[in-house]
């Protein structure tokens, strides 16, 4: 079995001691360890020099598995290396709850002895993704979304109007801070903070939220996830934001950008006694502890 670790933060103690956790778990089960060029340097020297440990700069399909070790944020970031390869990803939380790296570190031995004897479950989590007209450089290579898609204004406080259409057709002139295009999985995440529903993991619908409306009748929408959906912005300024999860582009208001679900998905690895109401329950626990 061949199997990637990726992760961002080494210096958090709690990411540290869920990654020795980890190698110790792959070590003894004799597996092909492949951790992440990047990460693999902030290692102590023993683990960069370790023969039984390679490094990987790009994934390819020869890889059974990626394990992530951070929050739902390393996630998104791991999801650039898989692509559309069908890796299924394993998420460690070494952060707060989160609703795509659900592995607490007390967990990892007992869930990789799970999943290497099959006995797990695959989360199918569809994608966006993105084309612009015309076509921009910083986002040809990795033009997909897990999230969501997000316009917003830049370098001024005035808000900006995103003109949408769906499938052709004419919807609205959103006037406000910025638009959210999300996903499923995405709806828990900027969506959900400005107000929009939470949806279910594998529905088959995508949601518009916008930022800050100057119309209060601006409400977010669910629409089919096999609408295609095209934007325009219009501002004071010349530019616009548009975020790709983590991953941010500055466009020229004469963009059109186009948004359709992609054709691949990510592939979530979950626990078989593990579900989404579940999580979301423990997310909003949390949230009154944090009250509290």
């Amino acid at each position: 079995m061949k199997i990637a670790v990726y992760g961002q933060n080494y210096a958090k103690e709690s990411t540290q001691k869920a990654f020795e956790i980890l190698l110790d778990v792959l070590l003894e089960r004799k597996v092909g360890v492949y951790i992440e060029e990047d990460f693999l340097k902030l290692q102590n020297e023993a683990i960069q020099t370790s023969s039984a440990i390679a490094k990987f700069k790009e994934l390819d399909d020869t890889f059974d598995l990626l394990i992530s070790i951070g929050g739902d944020g390393t996630i998104l970031r791991a999801i650039t290396f898989v692509r559309d390869l069908g890796i299924p990803i394993v998420g460690i939380n070494t952060g707060r709850l989160g609703f795509l790296a659900t592995i607490q570190t007390d967990e990892i031995e007992a869930s990789l002895s799970e999943i290497f004897k099959g006995d797990y479950k695959i989360s199918e989590r569809s994608l966006l993704s993105v084309s612009t007209s015309p076509t921009n450089s910083d986002i040809t290579d990795t033009n997909f979304a897990l999230n969501e898609i997000a316009l917003s204004r830049k370098n001024t406080t005035s808000m900006i109007t995103v003109k949408t259409h769906l499938n052709d057709e004419y919807l609205t002139s959103y006037w406000a801070d910025g638009l959210i295009l999300s996903t499923p999985t995405g709806s828990t995440g900027y969506s959900l903070s400005c107000g929009g529903p939470v949806i279910a993991p594998d529905a088959n619908n995508f949601v518009l939220t916008p930022i800050a409306p100057h119309n209060l009748s601006a409400r977010p929408l669910i629409i089919p996830d096999n609408t295609t959906v095209t934007f325009r912005v219009d501002g004071r300024e010349d530019q616009f934001l548009m975020s790709l999860d983590s991953r941010i582009a500055t466009l020229p208001n004469t963009t059109t950008v186009t948004v359709k679900k992609a054709d691949f998905v990510i592939k979530m690895v979950e626990r078989l006694d593990e579900t989404f109401l579940d999580t979301l329950r423990k997310k909003l626990l949390w949230g009154e502890d944090r009250r509290n």
